[in-house]
């Protein structure tokens, strides 16, 4: 199983923001997520956002960190990317 993580430089609602995403499966990723606290509810659409204060648990957990540009790569080569403004 690997999932990636962005550094967490997305600013909102007064937090830094990481994308966590999978290449394989959603599933693959909800059950990363799981393992590591995050709440189904911070799922959006085909990444989880994580707030910077767990970023270190997802690097502990074995996610890979990549560039954010890698992150949306890495959803559309798998087509697992949904981008806002598409049907699911």
């Amino acid at each position: 199983m690997t999932v990636y993580i962005d550094p967490p430089t997305w600013p909102g609602h007064g937090l830094m923001w990481s994308h966590l995403v999978s290449d394989v499966s959603y599933e693959e990723l909800h059950r990363f997520a799981s393992s590591i606290g995050c709440p189904r509810r911070a799922f959006e659409r085909d990444h989880y956002d994580l707030p910077s204060h767990r970023y270190p648990a997802a690097l502990a957990a074995g996610a890979v960190e990549v560039s954010s540009r890698e992150v949306v790569r890495l959803l559309v080569d798998a087509g697992l990317r949904r981008p806002k403004g598409r049907p699911c």
